[in-house]
């Protein structure tokens, strides 16, 4: 090993445990790994930033705003209602919705699809009297899955075959994945609708109609103590008492800290901390004569203290009712990391943030003190044409939206404009990224995607991530280190067989991928797969497919993918869920994607 393999081995494995960690987001943490590769002098300062404008770049950001246009057209919107009549049975129920997902995530992003269906699988799960956690695991895992079927289903898809063009002088097409990604995906639906959610914990399955969306991870809300309350001058263990549906963390009052002695009497102008779900929550306010507070601290009026108003008094405006919605977090949300103050801010004080709910552990500080995470589940309150706001601060909407733009005429104008782009993109006559930035330039000129949504839909901390990557795997090449990892991988299993050394890279970029952003991970082993295949004088194309596969089976930790993340609040799952369902997906996977990319690769 010479010095500039060492140098950047050693920038390699502190970004992977910065990765690994989640303490900075994986952007700001690529950031610091290329300037760190150009200070030490293994990138030239004049190919610093050539990244950003990288095709596979560029193809993603075409490929993220195209999803929110089909988005807007209602063109999946329409396909899942047309599917709801078929989720009467429990195992149709789950299979209509992954199948649903993951043929929309083979042609756009994973969690813009999986945004589409989250509210559907919400609202069928109360009609059907099913428990969420039954549905939405599999719909994240399908979202995946789906994503391996084409091109553009996935970054990491886009990656491979973008380096696939600079080692080997071509590209794969946009189809290319699909004799492996097909029966990789219908064997991981297959999984999941019939094995696959029975693996959860008997009590995230049993949920019925009667029982609350969330668990134990219940929101967190503060009612102020008005004077004319009747709870004034009880004790905090007499209130816990006489209201077991709900938990009393504690009571504040003014600066001080929250006082949880069970002696402690309630005043007026108290704060109490209350956990429970929203109808017990609800039931308390209004048993006390009690006023919900966000996290402003500002009091927030009921709907039904609207109807209490005096006949005299002049008629409110309907605008100003306020409604309550529920949301959670996206990974990419401006909210994560933030104080839950800061909703109020980023939409102008529009949204009230009014209580939290949290998987894997309760919350027992105040909502000012409160430091918001990716999963969280929010319960808003609104003016009921702000719910739009939400989306805005990166939030997906819990309940089942309205259609919007749902006509006919443009779903058929949506669907006609992506399928000329991917015709022209794959026969040639103009590039991919090309044909997607010139269909999304289209979408907005016939009003199909609003100018003032173009970029909202961008995740642009995997942008940043895969432009300061990119210079980071080049340098890999350049210092010889790629063939210092196959090498290694070679020597670990010497005398074997080319298909075992195919597995072992499948499995390893497997383990990454659970750990790191699917797009660095494919950025990382796409390199060493070439080197690989070059070592053993096999066929490349096997070995980076394998890598594209490997990569999007993000399946052991609800942080090995946004999707996972996401469905975490709303499905009350816990971190060791993941692994009981993920684990075997990913050995079914390895038993399915070794011998498909065999017969549609061979070696």
């Amino acid at each position: 090993m010479n010095g500039p393999q060492i140098l950047l081995l050693a920038v390699l494995a502190v970004t992977v445990v910065l990765f690994v960690w989640h303490r900075w987001r994986h952007d700001l943490v690529a950031v610091a790994a290329l300037i760190a590769v150009v200070l030490l002098g293994l990138v030239p300062v004049d190919r610093a930033f050539l990244g950003f404008g990288h095709p596979a770049v560029v193809t993603v950001v075409a490929v993220l705003i195209i999803s929110h246009g089909l988005r807007n057209s209602g063109v999946v919107d329409v396909v899942a209602q047309q599917l709801l009549p078929l989720t009467r049975g429990k195992l149709t129920h789950i299979a209509v919705l992954v199948l649903t997902v993951s043929v929309a995530s083979a042609f756009m992003n994973n969690v813009g699809a999986l945004a589409l269906l989250l509210p559907v699988a919400l609202a069928t799960a109360a009609e059907r009297q099913r428990a969420p956690a039954m549905l939405l695991m599999p719909l994240a895992f399908a979202s995946l899955l789906g994503g391996m079927i084409t091109l553009i289903g996935t970054p990491p898809n886009i990656i491979v075959a973008t380096y696939r063009a600079e080692a080997v002088g071509r590209s794969f097409a946009m189809f290319d994945f699909a004799p492996v990604g097909l029966i990789v995906a219908a064997a991981g639906v297959t999984f999941l609708v019939l094995v696959g959610w029975r693996l959860l914990p008997a009590e995230r399955r049993s949920a019925g109609a009667g029982q609350p969306l969330f668990e134990v991870e219940r929101y967190v809300a503060e009612a102020r103590v008005p004077l004319d309350s009747t709870i004034i001058g009880e004790s905090l263990g007499a209130v816990r008492e006489e209201n077991s549906d709900v938990v009393l963390v504690g009571i504040a009052h003014g600066p001080k800290r929250l006082a949880t002695a069970l002696t402690r009497l309630v005043a007026a102008d108290d704060i109490l901390l209350v956990r429970g779900d929203p109808d017990p929550l609800q039931k308390l306010v209004d048993r006390y004569r009690l006023e919900l507070v966000d996290s402003g601290g500002r009091r927030r009026a009921q709907e039904t203290q609207d109807s209490d108003q005096s006949p005299d008094a002049p008629e409110k405006d309907d605008s100003e009712k306020r409604v309550f919605v529920e949301g959670v977090i996206r990974t990419a949300s401006a909210l994560v990391g933030r104080s839950a103050s800061y909703l109020g801010w980023l939409t102008d004080d529009r949204v009230a943030l009014v209580a939290v709910a949290r998987a894997g552990r309760p919350i027992d500080t105040r909502l000012t003190d409160l430091t918001l995470q990716a999963g969280d589940v929010l319960l808003l309150q609104c003016a009921p044409d702000e719910t739009d706001r939400i989306l805005d601060a990166g939030l997906l909407p819990l309940a089942k939206r309205p259609i919007r733009l749902g006509q006919p005429r443009r779903i058929a104008t949506a669907l006609v404009i992506f399928a000329a782009a991917l015709g022209l993109g794959t026969s040639g006559v103009v590039s991919l990224p090309l044909a997607l930035i010139a269909a999304a330039a289209v979408y907005v000129v016939l009003g199909i995607l609003p100018e003032r949504d173009l970029y909202t839909e961008v995740d642009w901390p995997t942008i940043v991530l895969l432009g300061a990557m990119l210079p980071l795997g080049e340098a890999l090449e350049r210092t010889g280190t790629t063939t210092l990892f196959a090498n290694g991988i070679l020597h670990a299993t010497q005398e074997m067989s080319p298909v075992v050394v195919l597995t072992a890279l499948l499995v390893a970029t497997m383990i990454v991928s659970d750990v790191v952003n699917n797009a660095a991970t494919a950025l990382v082993m796409a390199p060493i797969a070439v080197e690989l295949a070059r070592s053993l004088e096999c066929n490349p194309d096997a070995f980076l497919m394998a890598v594209a596969v490997g990569a999007s089976c993000a399946f052991l930790t609800p942080v090995g993918h946004q999707s996972n993340t996401i469905v975490m609040g709303p499905g009350g799952y816990r971190f060791g869920d993941y692994w009981r369902v993920g684990l075997p997906l990913e050995g079914v996977i390895v038993l399915v994607a070794i011998p498909a990319i065999l017969f549609a690769w061979p070696l």
